[in-house]
């Protein structure tokens, strides 16, 4: 890809906190040469975010993507014109704001398939309010995956800690929205395995030539040698050592009260979690503004902000745009490998 990357990034729902956050990003790297974000959604909720906010910036609407950078002091947007000149009302769930969501989405994507923009950005959505639309999907991942055509995404969260030469851990999920009884469950040494080798391959295609992967333990003490537990024995040790056979460098499991923390210091590249909150609490804890999820699997760069549209606050211009500034910036990071993105996952 070109070494000043097109970004798109959506607002998601209208009524949320999307537009303001993505506002206040647009606005600090407005003119910045070596990159250049696109709002994409509709017009006037950009206006609206940008006046809540107080910013001194000008809202210019472009019709193609190839659109030079106006410089300091605009933002850009690609309309959709589902609003109109009618703005939603801030903080509630509307179907014509989740049509508004979805339709940036449909808009983003097919400007990454058709390599118009090297990667996109996502605003949070409302689930409510895109079933109002008509949308049966659960979110932005079974979306994107119809969009793109494939059935098999993975979540990879980048958690950065700078006091380690900008070193960042990313984690990824062995299973996510299940109960963690069902997810015990689901994860036998097949599953395990599998979800290991596309953990380690998905940080080669995203930038780690020789990945340093840890397994995170399910129970206390990686189960203390059967005393609290038997899956670390039964389960996770055959399945690393199967992927190590294979040549790949892997280790655990190891207790997960401690290898979160090994990965953030920079003695592993990725941490596998065993279930969903695994790994959230950890990466939360740490940066909560920061974290930023990576969908692994879409044959584009999609990264996200990993929270919700916080009705609550919207339009108030109270919203912290720290998590879509750092989505923008690690698709910023992303991007030169898009091609090997695009490569390693397009359905064939």
């Amino acid at each position: 890809m070109a070494s000043a990357p097109v970004l798109a990034l959506t607002l998601g729902d209208p009524a949320g906190i999307g537009p303001e956050i993505t506002a206040k990003t647009l606005a600090e790297f407005a003119g910045t040469p070596e990159h250049h974000g696109i709002a994409v959604g509709d017009r006037i909720a950009l206006e609206k975010a940008v006046e809540v906010l107080g910013l001194d910036v000008q809202v210019r609407s472009v019709d193609g993507w190839d659109t030079p950078p106006a410089g300091e002091g605009v933002i850009d947007v690609f309309d959709i014109g589902v609003l109109g000149d009618t703005m939603v009302e801030w903080g509630t769930v509307d179907g014509t704001a989740g049509r508004a969501a979805i339709t940036a989405i449909e808009v983003a994507a097919k400007a990454a398939m058709d390599q118009q923009v090297a990667g996109i950005v996502t605003g949070p959505i409302n689930k409510e309010a895109i079933w109002a639309a008509g949308s049966e999907h659960l979110g932005h991942t079974e979306m994107l995956g119809e969009l793109t055509g494939v059935t098999k995404q993975d979540t990879m969260f980048v958690v950065r800690n700078d006091a380690q030469q900008g070193h960042h851990l990313r984690i990824f999920f062995a299973t996510r929205h299940t109960s963690l009884r069902k997810a015990l469950d689901a994860i036998t040494i097949e599953t395990q395995i599998d979800s290991i080798e596309r953990a380690h391959r998905a940080l080669q295609i995203y930038g780690v030539e020789q990945p340093r992967l840890a397994t995170a333990a399910i129970n206390p003490h990686a189960g203390e040698n059967g005393a609290f537990g038997d899956e670390e024995i039964d389960v996770l040790r055959p399945a690393v050592a199967a992927v190590n056979a294979k040549g790949l460098a892997v280790a655990g499991p190891i207790p997960a009260d401690s290898v979160f923390h090994h990965g953030l210091i920079g003695r592993y590249d990725g941490v596998l979690s065993q279930y969903h909150d695994q790994g959230h609490i950890a990466a939360k804890t740490y940066d909560f503004d920061g974290t930023i999820s990576v969908t692994v699997g879409l044959p584009i760069l999609r990264t996200s902000v990993d929270h919700g549209t916080a009705f609550d606050i919207a339009g108030t211009g109270k919203a912290d745009h720290g998590t879509m500034r750092s989505a923008y910036l690690a698709a910023v990071d992303y991007a030169p490998f898009v091609d090997r993105i695009r490569e390693e996952y397009l359905p064939r």
